[in-house]
């Protein structure tokens, strides 16, 4: 359950509704608030155009008890947050030296002239606290007027993160706000379907009063989460307990607590293995590579990827036998293995991971149609095809079948860990 407290989002951009910046704001913002009992309520995407900022905060501060925005702060002249706010609040703007010394020291240490228009920024409205932005010049606002809370925060997502982290929600736990610890158990599901999960689950969730389940679906995975209908009726102790029982239900279709990718739950299996890992794929174009890629530490274990586009690249990079190729065709189970295969090889690595299909909208065949995927593994005991088949848009199909990939491989290492505990006869705990 949420707290009594009606809370609205205003995220500015005219790059938002233009498509040339996907907006992420919501996602995270939720995510983050929720966990603490508050739910966001209302939210919508305007323009930086002062009479439609205007309206949209009158309208939100007629409402809401805590409002948010994002972007709007920088110091070019589509900025136009701070002013048009602390406009329709009757709130005068005054010079802060404290930002204005951060700003300077900033472009110091870069060896660059702070240019005259950021002056802009040192501008608040009169009364506000400062959210201090440790990764650019815009800082962030909290202003408490009429009972109610306005924070405005900027809108690049690297500044945006740390600052509702660090100073807003600090804010607003001192308020007595937001929960003391998190009021939901989340966990991430692959490979079930939405509605075949939610029936799975019913045979434990229906019989406990008070609980509220959530479900949200996107591209082969469901992430799930528990909170009680009424806070206090059911503890954060007593929604761990519920999840560790869906957990044991669902066995391989439960990646893990939390929202990891599952690139970051393959990693984490790999390293605790002390083994490596590389990848080979074609019809993705990197994807794959990158979902490992973006995990810090990631080079602990992966050892480097292979994007062999053409056949000629498979063969050379990879050692994919010419006659393998115009025998099997280049989308394969026979391809896919030489691809990981060659890729174990060349990168000397332990596990690796190979793509190969039709990510259309043209290609495929009578039998392998636009959207069939060939997936290898390779492992130290082994190495295995598989094949899937998406249908959808080009994106679609990659991101699917990137998924499907590592979904694979992380059930392969989840048995072949399992059997390791058994044939030790440890006890694997939680």
């Amino acid at each position: 359950m949420s707290f009594e407290k009606r809370v609205e989002v205003i995220d500015l951009g005219d790059e938002l509704l233009l498509g040339l910046r996907e907006n992420s704001h919501l996602v995270f913002i939720g995510d983050k608030l929720a966990a603490r009992g508050l739910e966001i309520d209302y939210a919508q995407v305007i323009k930086d155009d002062p009479e439609e900022i205007r309206r949209a905060f009158s309208e939100s501060w007629e409402r809401a008890d805590l409002i948010i925005t994002t972007g709007g702060l920088g110091p070019t002249v589509d900025d136009l947050t701070r002013e048009t706010i602390a406009e329709a609040l009757g709130l005068p703007l005054v010079f802060d030296e404290e930002i204005l010394g951060h700003i300077q020291e900033r472009f110091a240490r870069r060896n660059m002239e702070m240019p005259e228009n950021n002056k802009k920024q040192c501008f608040v409205p009169e009364g506000a606290e400062i959210l201090v932005n440790r990764l650019g010049t815009a800082p962030g606002l909290f202003v408490e007027k009429e009972g109610k809370i306005l924070a405005m925060l900027p809108g690049p997502p690297r500044e945006l993160h740390p600052m509702l982290e660090n100073e807003l929600i600090p804010r607003l736990a001192e308020r007595g706000i937001l929960h003391d610890t998190e009021s939901y158990v989340g966990f991430r599901t692959a490979g079930i379907g939405e509605s075949s999960l939610e029936e799975k689950l019913a045979t434990i969730t229906n019989e406990i009063d008070g609980l509220h389940v959530a479900f949200c679906a996107n591209q082969g995975l469901v992430d799930v989460r528990l909170s009680s209908e009424e806070h206090g009726k059911l503890s954060f102790d007593r929604l761990k307990e519920i999840g560790h029982q869906c957990r044991e239900m669902l066995g391989h279709d439960f990646v893990s607590f939390g929202h990891p990718s599952i690139a970051r739950v393959v990693f984490r299996t790999v390293r605790s293995l002390e083994k490596t890992l590389a990848v080979a794929e074609s019809c993705t174009g990197g994807l794959l590579s990158n979902a490992f890629t973006d995990i810090p530490g990631v080079s602990k274990v992966f050892a480097g990827s292979v994007i062999s586009y053409q056949n000629d690249t498979k063969i050379q990079l990879l050692d994919v036998p010419d006659a393998l190729i115009h025998q099997h065709g280049a989308v394969s189970a026979e391809t896919a293995v030489a691809m990981a295969t060659g890729a174990a090889e060349r990168f000397s690595a332990d596990y690796t991971l190979s793509v190969t299909g039709f990510a259309g909208p043209d290609g495929g065949t009578e039998n392998d149609p636009v959207g069939t995927i060939y997936i290898g593994y390779h492992s130290p005991v082994g190495v295995w095809s598989r094949k899937v088949v998406f249908q959808g848009e080009r994106r679609s199909i990659q991101r699917r079948a990137t998924i499907a990939a590592l979904d694979w491989m992380r059930r392969k290492l989840f048995k072949y860990k399992a059997e390791e505990v058994v044939a030790s006869g440890v006890d694997s705990g939680d």
